[in-house]
C-alpha cells in the first residue's frame, strides 16, 4: 500500500529510525483502524521484492517494519530473506490472526477482538501490545499475557480517540502491575508520518 522512512512511534522500538512497508489486505476490521484504506487486498499494486529492498536500503537506517493491513495474509519469507541479505533487521506488527511466515528480529503482536490471534504467533512474540479502548481491555490484556513467553515485553496503549479517558486508567494499572509498560503513539503527538 505504501512505504516510507520515518521514526518508529510506538512500542519497544519507539524513537528508532525505521523503513515502513505497509502491505495491503486486512480482514480483521478494527473499528478504530487509522488505515482502513489498506483493507482491500487487490486495491494496491504489487511490487518486486528487489524494488522494495532497494527502497528500504536507500537511507541510513536498516530497521524495516512490515505492517498493514494484516501483513501475515502474505507469505513474507521471500521478502524478509532478501531484507536480511541486504543487512536489514526485520520487525513485524501483526494481529497474529494468520500463521507466522518470514525471518523476524522483532515480532510485535497486537491482538484484536474481531479475529483471535493464533497461539503459535503469541508464543513467538517479543512484544505484546494491547490497545485499550475500554475498561474491559485490562482483563483481556491479562488473558493474552498468559499466552506469551516470560520474556515478552508487555505494553498497554490507549486507542488514540480514547486516550484522555483511558490514559489515567492505564497509568494506575501499570503502577499496580509493573510487568506492563505504557506505549503511546508518539508519532501522532510529534506529527511524524
Amino acid at each position: 500500500m505504501e512505504q516510507f522512512y520515518t521514526i518508529q512511534g510506538e512500542g519497544y522500538n519507539t524513537g528508532r529510525a525505521a523503513y515502513f512497508i505497509r502491505l495491503g489486505g486486512c480482514d480483521v476490521g478494527c473499528v478504530w483502524c487509522d488505515v482502513k484504506e489498506s483493507w482491500p487486498i487487490d486495491a494496491h499494486p504489487r511490487q518486486a521484492i528487489a524494488r522494495l529492498v532497494a527502497a528500504a536500503t536507500a537511507d541510513a537506517g536498516r530497521n524495516v517494519v512490515i505492517t498493514g493491513g494484516e501483513p501475515l495474509m502474505h507469505d513474507l519469507a521471500p521478502l524478509t530473506a532478501a531484507l536480511h541479505e541486504a543487512g536489514c533487521r526485520n520487525w513485524i506488527e501483526t494481529s497474529g490472526a494468520y500463521p507466522l511466515s518470514g525471518q523476524w528480529d522483532w515480532i510485535c503482536v497486537s491482538p484484536k477482538k474481531f479475529k483471535a490471534p493464533l497461539p503459535s504467533v503469541l508464543a513467538a512474540a517479543h512484544e505484546l501490545k494491547i490497545i485499550v479502548f475500554n475498561k474491559s481491555d485490562f482483563a483481556w490484556a491479562e488473558q493474552h499475557a498468559a499466552l506469551v513467553r516470560p520474556d515478552c515485553r508487555l505494553y498497554l496503549q490507549p486507542e488514540w480517540s480514547k486516550a484522555p479517558e483511558m490514559m489515567p486508567l492505564i497509568v494506575e494499572y501499570v503502577k499496580n502491575n509493573p510487568q506492563w509498560q505504557v506505549s503511546l503513539q508518539t508519532h501522532k503527538f510529534l506529527d511524524i508520518p
